[in-house]
């Protein structure tokens, strides 16, 4: 199936937050040929805040699932931002997802499919499933629960 994924996104309902501007010394984003890479991303949610918390502690796993679904929202705010349209990405290459969680959790990879969940349904399950990565960190930058990096392929 051809999946439109502007037309994917607006039957979700969901809405994007703003895209992060980058507070170090570093791309959000890079275009190289015809692949596209995004930095890691923190949970942003609309009204620009973040999604603090470490799973395992402050949070469930429930909660961090959500929170790398927001991560993946806040990626397609990227990419919407810069480079104009998720359209113009044929498909997820790889997904790198980070989780701040305690040392005793174990289920990184469950955190990160809301992430990969969302990009399977904008862009289908050919193409919004790629490779992918699920790590614990003992932490993360501002005590977020959860950052993904990632690499697309454009059309």
């Amino acid at each position: 199936m051809n999946y439109n994924a502007e037309e994917q996104l607006e039957k979700t309902g969901l809405v994007l937050p703003p895209a992060p501007a980058p507070l170090g010394v570093y791309k959000p984003y890079l275009v190289d040929g015809k692949y596209l890479y995004l930095s890691g991303h923190g949970p942003v949610q609309n009204d620009r805040s973040l999604i603090i918390g470490r799973i395992g502690k402050d949070m469930d796993i429930e909660a961090g699932k959500l929170a790398a679904r927001q991560v993946g929202l806040t990626m397609l705010s990227t990419i919407k931002t810069h480079v104009g349209s998720l359209s113009k990405v044929k498909r997820v290459i790889k997904v790198l997802g980070m989780v701040n969680c305690t040392p005793d959790f174990e289920r990184h990879p469950y955190v990160i499919n809301g992430c990969s969940e969302l990009f399977a349904e904008i862009w289908g399950s050919e193409n919004g499933i790629g490779v992918r990565s699920a790590v614990g960190f003992g932490s993360l930058p501002d005590n977020i629960p959860v950052e993904i990096e990632a690499l697309f392929e454009l059309h």
